[in-house]
């Protein structure tokens, strides 16, 4: 059998190449945070309501604006799961778990661009991967260009690299051999390592093999605004 290199997870069968678009084609791809969350619930049985606090209960309680005394009613579990529909999670059960903290994260971040720090600011376009907060984000000199927008990253045994990488191979139609699956619009920033969309809920658990994964139309949006040799800045942990 064909041995496969452990930092080359994915083998790419094509590569896609282009010239840098100017900064206007570029803003008019990358249009901030003009993106819809996507199906509330998948079609089938909607989740029950969940009776349970959970661990994140005080946090989600301040962010919705009820009372937040940490313990779960039957008013916090309605608007909990309103705000796990309104970002697209699959299993909207008002339950304040990891996934629905994720999500806070991600409308705080959305309603403060201030708070997207961590990243460098430099002359080039980069990528800013959170892995903390579960974000990504794309920056053009001082000013983001795009996003944030919600990712899932490596899961134990599988983390994401951190550091400062490069966009080394694009490939639009990609199918993973190694663990047998489709990964759209990818982007290869550390061997196998890619940011590429997922089919799957983003706020599922557990996280990939290592790579970014994104909601299909922000990897679309993604791969027509990127090009080889962009930097992808990544850091942080993934919590548990």
């Amino acid at each position: 059998m064909r041995s496969i290199s452990t930092r080359r997870l994915h083998r790419p069968r094509r590569r896609s190449t282009g010239r840098r678009t100017a900064l206007v084609l570029l803003t008019a791809l990358f249009t901030t945070f003009g993106l819809a969350a996507g199906p509330a619930v998948a079609a089938g049985r909607t989740p029950d309501c969940s009776a349970a606090t959970g661990p994140y209960q005080t946090t989600v309680e301040r962010h919705l604006g009820v009372t937040p005394d940490g313990v779960q009613s039957a008013a916090d579990c309605a608007a909990i799961r309103t705000l796990q529909s309104r970002n697209g999670m699959e299993a909207a059960n008002g339950y304040a778990g990891l996934e629905t903290w994720r999500i806070v994260q991600y409308e705080k971040a959305r309603a403060d661009p201030m708070s997207l720090t961590g990243c460098p600011h430099g002359a080039r376009l980069a990528v800013c991967v959170d892995l903390n907060r579960q974000l990504l984000w794309v920056r053009d000199g001082a000013q983001v260009a795009y996003g944030p927008v919600p990712i899932r990253s490596g899961k134990p045994g599988y983390a994401t690299r951190t550091g400062v990488h490069r966009i080394h191979e694009r490939v639009e139609k990609q199918w993973s051999e190694l663990y047998e699956g489709p990964m759209p619009f990818s982007q290869f920033f550390d061997g196998g390592q890619a940011l590429h969309a997922s089919y799957r809920d983003i706020w599922e658990e557990p996280g990939s093999h290592g790579c970014v994964n994104l909601r299909y139309e922000d990897a679309r949006r993604l791969w027509r605004g990127l090009r080889l040799d962009d930097a992808v800045h990544v850091w942080g942990t993934r919590g548990p």
